[in-house]
């Protein structure tokens, strides 16, 4: 290919292209190091804080919270089991669906106040 590229601007830019790739080997791992402290503050610390949250949440349910399931169904627990909760949408139905389906507990008389 370089018998496309004229023999003058070879000659020009031969020196320009040493003189570049003569920078430093350490600025290559400044970057690097950069890039992985900024991807840990902006993506892996805050989904471990909402996950260690999410499993605090679990742990703490208890009949009679009233909660907010990913879905969106606002109910009461009736019943906790180790992985399946029993909720109370309304006076005659119940639903039984995953602990991890819980999105949040909402305060008390939420549901009569809705």
């Amino acid at each position: 290919m370089s018998f496309l590229i004229p023999a003058a601007y070879a000659e020009v830019a031969a020196p320009a292209a040493a003189a570049a790739a003569a920078a430093p080997d350490y600025m290559s791992f400044v970057f690097l190091a950069g890039f992985l402290v900024i991807f840990y503050l902006m993506i892996w610390r805050p989904q471990a804080k909402r996950a260690k949250e999410h499993k605090s949440l679990m742990g703490n349910l208890q009949k009679g919270d009233e909660v907010v399931t990913s879905g969106g169904i606002a109910g009461k627990i009736n019943k906790v089991t180790d992985d399946f909760v029993v909720i109370e949408v309304s006076d005659t139905v119940e639903l039984k669906i995953q602990k991890a389906a819980i999105a949040a507990t909402l305060p008390k008389g939420t549901l009569k106040a809705i």
